[in-house]
């Protein structure tokens, strides 16, 4: 796994983002804001990754300096979909061959029938490309504090003075 103070791996994938599909930099991202926050989960549409990534929307998700993004091995046809059912505003990156979640070390060998595919986890990257924590969860659990919970102190330490989210699990 990548770990705290190590310099962030850089990619480009396609993602969803607003009402279609292109191509993504992290590099850019990085070079806009003063952090990013990347949020794994397996696939589009697993519950408790759900309800965990609209709680950061709610909470963070109009902070000036921050950029959200979202990576699933999914494809930009089900980012679509996702992205219109929950109002999901930040770039929904398609990790398909899960090589993104490779270089991260963030990678399940199996999950729900399915091989190779990224797992859940908020990885914290500073403008410096240093990453600032690294939270990880299975997939399918409602842990309560959840891995972006858990993350929020190192977006304080930046000066973001983010409220927690507030993850709300269904059942």
């Amino acid at each position: 796994m990548v770990v705290v103070g190590q310099q962030t791996p850089d990619f480009r994938a396609s993602a969803f983002v607003g009402d279609g599909g292109e191509l993504l930099e992290l590099v850019s991202e990085i070079k806009q804001h003063e952090a990013v926050v990347l949020l794994f989960a397996p696939a589009d549409f697993v519950g408790s990754c759900t309800a965990e990534w609209l709680a950061v929307q709610e909470a963070w998700g109009d902070t000036r300096g921050l950029a959200l993004i979202g990576i699933t091995g999914d494809s930009l046809f089900s980012h679509a979909a996702y992205a219109d059912e929950y109002e999901v505003p930040v770039p929904l990156v398609s990790d398909f061959h899960a090589g993104i979640a490779d270089q991260y070390d963030l990678l399940l060998s199996e999950w729900e029938g399915h091989q190779h595919i990224p797992a859940r986890a908020t990885v914290v990257i500073d403008g410096d490309w240093e990453v600032r924590a690294v939270e990880q969860a299975d997939p399918l659990a409602q842990e309560s504090p959840s891995p972006s919970e858990r993350a929020t102190r190192e977006l304080d330490e930046l000066g973001f003075d983010l409220p927690r989210p507030d993850v709300e699990y269904d059942g």
